[in-house]
C-alpha cells in the first residue's frame, strides 16, 4: 500500500513538473540598436521594406508609448536587462571609454553593471531556463561583466558598444595604435574564445540564434538577439547593394541595413515556426534609445529630438510584443510602458511570482494587456542624465535643465513638444518638480561621469533637434 502510494505521489510530482514545463513559453527577444521610430513599416513607413516584422507585429499588441530608460546605449540597456532605474546603481552615463571625468569611480572597462545587481538572464535561469545573448553587450568590458557570468549560459558577440559588422584582420587586431578595434570589439564566442565571423555580422547573428533555438528545443529557453544594427558603421550586405535606388546617401545605406535586420529576424521567425515552437514563444521586438538622425539618417517622426536627448524622439522606440492565444492578435496599447517591464513580465510568464522581486521598478505588463488591470502602469517615470533630468505623470512631461528654464508639455495633446506650458501650470510644475527631487533623493551616486567638455553635447543636440522631422516615408 506504501509502495503504491509513493509511486502515485511521484506520478503527481513529475506530471506537475511537465505540466508547468509545458506552460513556461520560450521567449525571443529582438533587439535593435539606435533605429529610427518611424523606420519601419508597422510604424507607418511606405518606403522601408520590413516585410516579417510587419507581419509579426500584426500577430501581436504593438506598444504606442514603449520607453527607454535613458535616451544612450550603455544606461538603456541595464536598466532594460536589470528591470531597474539604472541610476539606482550609479549607472549614469554612457559607459564609452576615454570621455570620462579622470575623478569617475570607475574608467575603462571598469565600467558596467555591479555584479551584486541581478540580470534578466539570472532571473530566467532561476525558472529554469537556457539562456543566450547574440551580438553587442554594452553592460562592462572587464571580465567580472561577462555575459556569461552575468545570467547567459551561451554568448556569441562583442562587449562593446560598437564595431564593424565585417570580420577584423589580425593586423587590425594586434595594431596598438587602431583604438576602433579593442577587445571590447571582437568577436567572443563563450568566454575568452576571441574568434572573427565569416561574413555580414547581422546575418551571422540570426545563424547563431538559430542554431540555440535548434539546440534547445525540447527546452525553454531566452534568446536574446541584440543585433548593432544600424548602429555605426554604416556598413551594408553585399546582396543589398542594389536595393533602394530611390534613396541617397547615408539614408539609403540606413535603409539598407535595416532591409538585412528584418531579413535576419525573419529567418529567426522561420526557425521557430518549422520546430513547431512558435505557438508557445513569447516574441519581443524593441529598441534601445531614439535615433541618431545626424549619424545613420534615422527618422523619429512625429518627435522632436533625437538619440542623446530627452525629448521623445530620444526615448520613445518602436516596440511590439507576440505571444500567440495570450495576447490579442492585431492590436495596439497606448498607455505608457518602459523598457524594465519586460523583466517581470518575462518573469511571470516563466511561471515566477514578480511581486517577490523587491528590488525591481518594473511591473507586470500582461495584465494590463488582457484586461485583468486598468489604469497606468507607473503613476511617474523619471529620466536623469547628467543633471538634466525628467519627469512623466499621465500625458505630462516636465523636463529640467541646467541652462534654461524647466519646460512643461502634455505629450497627448503635442507629441512634438513645441508648446511649453510651464508657465501656464506653475502649481503643476512644482508638484512635479518634488517628485522629480524625491526619486534623485534615492539614487547612488554615479560610478562614472563624463568630462565637462563633454556635457555639451546632449545641450547642443537637444536645440539642433528641438523641431520634429518632417515626414519621411
Amino acid at each position: 500500500m506504501k509502495t503504491t502510494t509513493l509511486l502515485a505521489t511521484l506520478l503527481t510530482l513529475i506530471t506537475a513538473t511537465f505540466s508547468v514545463a509545458q506552460k513556461q513559453p520560450n521567449i525571443v527577444f529582438l533587439f535593435a540598436d539606435d533605429a529610427g521610430y518611424a523606420d519601419f513599416g508597422f510604424q507607418g513607413s511606405k518606403v522601408y521594406k520590413t516585410p516579417n516584422l510587419d507581419k509579426l507585429s500584426k500577430d501581436g499588441v504593438i506598444f504606442d508609448q514603449m520607453y527607454v530608460t535613458a535616451s544612450v546605449c550603455g544606461p538603456s540597456r541595464a536598466g532594460l536587462l536589470t528591470g531597474r532605474y539604472q541610476q539606482r546603481y550609479g549607472f549614469i552615463e554612457n559607459n564609452v571609454p576615454g570621455i570620462m571625468d579622470d575623478n569617475s569611480k570607475f574608467l575603462g572597462d571598469e565600467m558596467g553593471v555591479p555584479t551584486n545587481v541581478k540580470t534578466m538572464g539570472e532571473r530566467l535561469q532561476e525558472r529554469g531556463y537556457k539562456t543566450a545573448i547574440f551580438g553587442k553587450w554594452h553592460l562592462g568590458e572587464a571580465d567580472k561583466y561577462h555575459p556569461t557570468k552575468r545570467g547567459f549560459d551561451e554568448f556569441v558577440g562583442f562587449r562593446g558598444g560598437a564595431r564593424s559588422f565585417f570580420p577584423y584582420t589580425d593586423e587590425q587586431k594586434k595594431d596598438p595604435h587602431n583604438k576602433n578595434v579593442g577587445k571590447g570589439r571582437w568577436l567572443e564566442r563563450g568566454f575568452e574564445n576571441f574568434e572573427e565571423h565569416e561574413g555580414y555580422l547581422t546575418n551571422v547573428l540570426a545563424d547563431e540564434a538559430c542554431d540555440f533555438i535548434e539546440r534547445h528545443k525540447d527546452e525553454r529557453f531566452f534568446a536574446f538577439v541584440s543585433f548593432n544594427a544600424v548602429h555605426l558603421p554604416l556598413q551594408i550586405d553585399p546582396q543589398d547593394k542594389e536595393t533602394y535606388p530611390e534613396l541617397e546617401g547615408v539614408r539609403r545605406l540606413n535603409a539598407q541595413m535595416t532591409l538585412s535586420l528584418d531579413r535576419a529576424c525573419g529567418q529567426i521567425i522561420d526557425k521557430l515556426e518549422a520546430l513547431g515552437l512558435a505557438e508557445n514563444t513569447i516574441i519581443v521586438f524593441s529598441n534601445d534609445n531614439g535615433g541618431p538622425s545626424d549619424k545613420n539618417a534615422s527618422n523619429n517622426f512625429p518627435f522632436a529630438g533625437v538619440k542623446g536627448t530627452q525629448l521623445e524622439g530620444g526615448i520613445r522606440v518602436p516596440s511590439f510584443m507576440v505571444w500567440p492565444g495570450k495576447i490579442k492578435p492585431n492590436t495596439r496599447f497606448e498607455k505608457s510602458v518602459m523598457t524594465f517591464d519586460l523583466l517581470p513580465t518575462f518573469y511571470t510568464a516563466a511561471g515566477g511570482d514578480a511581486s517577490e522581486i523587491n528590488d525591481i521598478d518594473g511591473v507586470d505588463i500582461l495584465p494590463y494587456l488582457n484586461g485583468g488591470k486598468s489604469g497606468n502602469l507607473h503613476e511617474y517615470m523619471y529620466w536623469k542624465w547628467e543633471t538634466r533630468g525628467v519627469v512623466r505623470n499621465g500625458d505630462w512631461k516636465l523636463m529640467r535643465f541646467p541652462d534654461r528654464p524647466a519646460m512643461l508639455f502634455n505629450t497627448k495633446k503635442d507629441p512634438g513638444e513645441q508648446n511649453d506650458l510651464s508657465a501656464k501650470y506653475p502649481e503643476r510644475v512644482n508638484k512635479m518638480f518634488k517628485e522629480l527631487f524625491a526619486w534623485e533623493m534615492q539614487l547612488e551616486r554615479p560610478m562614472f561621469m563624463l568630462r565637462t567638455a563633454e556635457e555639451q553635447w546632449s545641450a547642443n543636440r537637444f536645440d539642433q533637434f528641438r523641431k520634429p522631422p518632417a515626414k519621411v516615408n
